[in-house]
C-alpha cells in the first residue's frame, strides 16, 4: 500500500488533526527559525550580506507602453 493509500485509509477527523499538526508544526518553525539562529551563531555578517548582493542578478523593471497589446 502506497503512502497516499495509507493516508486516505485514515478516518477524515484523523486526517484533519494530522493536517493541523502538520500546519503547525511548520509554523513553529518559521517562528523559531530567526532565535536558533542567534543560537548557534548563524547570523549572516555584513560582508556575507555584502557578497550575496553581488551574486544575485540584477532586475530591470519595463514598462510597455501599450502599443503590443493583442486586439480581439
Amino acid at each position: 500500500m502506497s503512502l497516499w493509500q495509507s493516508y486516505r485509509a485514515l478516518a477524515p477527523r484523523t486526517r484533519l488533526f494530522f493536517g493541523l499538526g502538520v500546519m503547525a508544526w511548520a509554523g513553529v518553525g518559521i517562528l523559531m527559525t530567526d532565535q536558533v539562529e542567534k543560537t548557534f551563531g548563524m547570523v549572516p555578517t555584513e560582508q556575507d550580506k555584502h557578497r550575496l548582493e553581488e551574486v544575485l542578478p540584477k532586475v530591470t523593471f519595463v514598462e510597455k507602453d501599450g502599443s503590443d497589446e493583442v486586439r480581439s
